[in-house]
């Protein structure tokens, strides 16, 4: 009996601020009854993007609260909430979310609505770890920001073409808020539907977007996560904006649990913005946001993760600390260092002359991917912080096993160090002390020994060693292959790769250069001699 009349009192004062709270000049009561509207319109299911910040809160809060407001016959639709996991997120952003996601479907099932909550992964040779310590990609920079289609717009993309292979069309529902990111609305509105609510997704076929709190501001939205009236007062420093706790529910979720988790997330993270759930390029960058990755490099400083250590979060100051080493790399002055001279492509690469720029002037090297050395010593490092906080007991994964599988494939296949001796499974077991399951192949790597005598060979016909051993591995590749095709190119290809040091390199592209100037004379010449040998036709026709 005192349990029915406190879910009484709670659903009289949701009631009541549902009904008297202003919201972007509306009721709260006007945006439920344009998501109910949206709801049931069609029969086109939705995909609630969640990223865990108080945007996307704020949407799963509102949309929870229309379905509950509808019959349990209306509710004719599934709604899943997917939520995007780099695998290098924040740690405590990571366990916010995976306790938002739990508490959600436990409500949902509980309340009977038809919601259901996903997690999406980048795929193993997709993730941080395998194009940084794999591939040698080097560490983001805004000018190379190679980590979001990778990690986040592909893993939400295939999660949307599933639902969409299966239900023909999806609504994707999102945080977006004009007053966040001018650029994302100058998007929506650009694709947005005459005389709809629903936008068409930029990339997606079959798509749509619905953006329900885009005309909120930041009041608004934790506004409705605190379940909080918000006063505009008159003070000696000018007007002020006041919370008063007029509801016994604040901080309540509609689904149960409360909001204060994501409060002190912000306010020990200096206030900063959370990574909005990325669904396409147009969706703004993270920068130095908190709901980001703990690896980003995109900006100088991580001030947001700098303000969780100094509040309270001190375990992390060691990932701070790797990820401003990856971050010094990024720096011009110590690209020389940290990367190889060549690309991946095995060529050495220069800037293109700018316009107006004299043709003649040296154009600057473009470093190619890390120096294995280092891809070797940075897994070292963040395996043995993985080990250390594991025995602190924390439920953190720095990097997972089947990334590791994919950063050895990548190593021993490295198109310019070809790391023959197989030193991650030495490495792993080093640092943790037991085996993983690894698969070995004889015939896929050289020994040291195998190694170190090309390499006296090769010196005694003045031959680059990496290029005979990249010769023979292409013939073990094709060991027992009947028909050879393609193995051709595929040697030429190898020839014309630049081999040597980046001297000796630049020495051979300045005798191409010097080659390819005479060939513009000698296209000149070459039609003088036509005019000539054509003058020479008509003289012999003439006498």
């Amino acid at each position: 009996m005192i349990h029915e009349l406190q879910l009484a009192e709670d659903l009289a004062e949701y009631e009541e601020f549902i009904n008297t709270e202003d919201f972007a000049n509306n009721r709260l009561s006007h945006y439920i009854a344009d998501v109910q509207r949206v709801y049931c319109a069609d029969k086109r299911p939705w995909v609630i993007g969640y990223s865990g910040g108080k945007d996307s809160s704020a949407v799963m809060s509102l949309v929870y609260l229309a379905l509950l407001g509808l019959e349990p016959e209306d509710r004719h639709k599934p709604i899943f909430v997917v939520s995007s996991d780099t695998l290098v997120e924040t740690p405590v952003v990571v366990n916010h979310i995976k306790d938002s996601l739990a508490a959600i479907e436990k409500g949902a099932k509980r309340d009977n609505l038809p919601i259901t909550c996903h997690k999406v992964v980048p795929q193993d040779n997709q993730t941080f770890w395998a194009n940084l310590l794999g591939k040698g990609y080097p560490a983001p920079t805004r000018s190379f920001r190679w980590c979001t289609e990778r990690m986040k717009i592909d893993p939400v993309s295939d999660f949307i073409k599933s639902k969409v292979s299966q239900f023909d069309e999806v609504i994707v529902v999102l945080g977006s808020r004009s007053q966040e990111s001018a650029s994302r609305a100058q998007v929506i509105a650009k694709h947005k539907i005459d005389g709809s609510r629903l936008a068409r997704h930029t990339t997606l076929s079959n798509a749509f977007i619905f953006t329900p709190i885009d005309t909120w501001g930041v009041d608004d939205v934790w506004k409705l996560l605190r379940l909080c009236h918000l006063e505009t007062k008159q003070t000696p420093y000018g007007p002020k904006n006041i919370w008063i706790d007029k509801y016994d529910l604040e901080w309540e979720n509609p689904w149960g649990g409360k909001n204060l988790v994501l409060w002190n997330l912000y306010k020990d993270s200096s206030g900063q913005g959370e990574c909005p759930m990325v669904i396409d390029e147009t969706t703004p960058s993270c920068g130095n946001s908190r709901f980001g990755c703990w690896t980003c490099t995109v900006v100088t400083k991580d001030r947001a993760m700098e303000s969780l250590i100094q509040n309270g979060e001190e375990w992390m100051a060691p990932l701070l600390e790797f990820r401003n080493k990856l971050s010094m790399t990024t720096d011009p002055a110590n690209k020389a260092e940290f990367r190889n001279h060549k690309r991946r492509t095995g060529k050495v690469s220069y800037q293109y002359a700018k316009e107006g720029e004299d043709i003649t002037t040296e154009r600057k090297h473009v470093p190619g991917p890390y120096w294995l050395k280092y891809r070797r010593q940075w897994l070292r490092e963040l395996l043995e912080l993985d080990k250390k906080f594991k025995a602190e007991g924390r439920e953190i994964e720095l990097i997972t096993v089947p990334e590791l599988h994919a950063i050895r494939q990548e190593w021993i296949h490295d198109p310019n160090e070809p790391d023959w001796n197989d030193s991650l499974p030495a490495i792993f077991k080093e640092v943790y002390g037991y085996d993983l399951d690894w698969v070995y192949d004889d015939n896929a790597s050289f020994s040291k020994d195998d190694a170190q005598l090309i390499h006296e060979l090769c010196g005694n016909f003045d031959i680059e060693p990496e290029m005979i051993m990249k010769l023979i591995e292409l013939e073990v590749s094709m060991e027992g292959l009947s028909r050879r095709s393609g193995i051709s190119n595929k040697i030429a290809s190898l020839l014309k790769q630049d081999w040597g040091s980046l001297e000796e390199i630049k020495q051979k592209h300045a005798s191409l250069q010097s080659k390819a100037e005479f060939d513009v004379h000698q296209k000149e010449i070459d039609r003088y001699n036509e005019q000539l040998a054509d003058l020479d036709k008509q003289l012999q026709k003439e006498f």
